[in-house]
């Protein structure tokens, strides 16, 4: 199967997070800190601060995805310096009080109060609160002023958080079209 490392085309105005979504099944696989069910640290976290803590985006893991239109399945991942350009670039475009619930509809009341890259995975914050995240993962808290998103996060309806945003294949920057119509005319030939 087919693995496309995702890069900032920083020549594009779009390029970069546009905002993060809370979600039940997270794409990364990790869930929020203060929803995890497992962990005994969880007494410890002041439930009145209404604060999520989790993974934005994991260095080097690969993401399972699947075009609809072309049935074609791969996999995406993000190197460690482009999760941390584009972790810079979120706030850079001011984008912090930007949130979706399921990646459908935009909420208020939410905004990212803390953002990190893990560069001591033993000695991060991340693991006083029981979290094994790899070096170069962003780590985000987001602060949840509004009652239904945080009933969703109580009651386990979401568990971790998505990103949203515009990012180039690292095979199409280094293609032109040129190159493809080769590509294609070689793989026709092949059959």
């Amino acid at each position: 199967m087919k693995i496309v490392e995702l890069v900032l085309d920083l020549t594009d105005d779009q390029a970069g997070i546009e905002a993060i979504s809370v979600v039940e099944s997270p794409a990364i696989e990790e869930n929020f800190v203060a929803l995890n069910k497992h962990e005994v640290l969880l007494k410890e976290v002041d439930s009145e601060k209404r604060i999520l803590m989790g993974a934005a985006l994991v260095p080097n893991k690969q993401i399972y995805r699947r075009n609809d239109k072309t049935d074609e399945e791969y996999y995406i991942y993000f190197s460690e310096d482009t999760v941390r350009k584009a972790s810079e670039l979120f706030f850079k475009k001011s984008n912090h009080h930007n949130a979706t619930l399921e990646h459908n509809e935009k909420v208020d009341g939410t905004y990212i109060t803390e953002s990190w890259i893990v560069e001591d995975p033993k000695k991060d914050k991340s693991a006083l609160y029981g979290m094994e995240m790899p070096k170069g993962t962003w780590m985000v808290s987001m602060k949840i002023d509004n009652d239904e998103i945080y009933e969703k996060a109580k009651n386990g309806e979401v568990k971790g958080f998505s990103i949203e945003g515009y990012f180039a294949d690292k095979y199409d920057l280094n293609t032109n079209l040129e190159n493809i119509e080769i590509i294609n005319k070689l793989k026709e030939l092949l059959k």
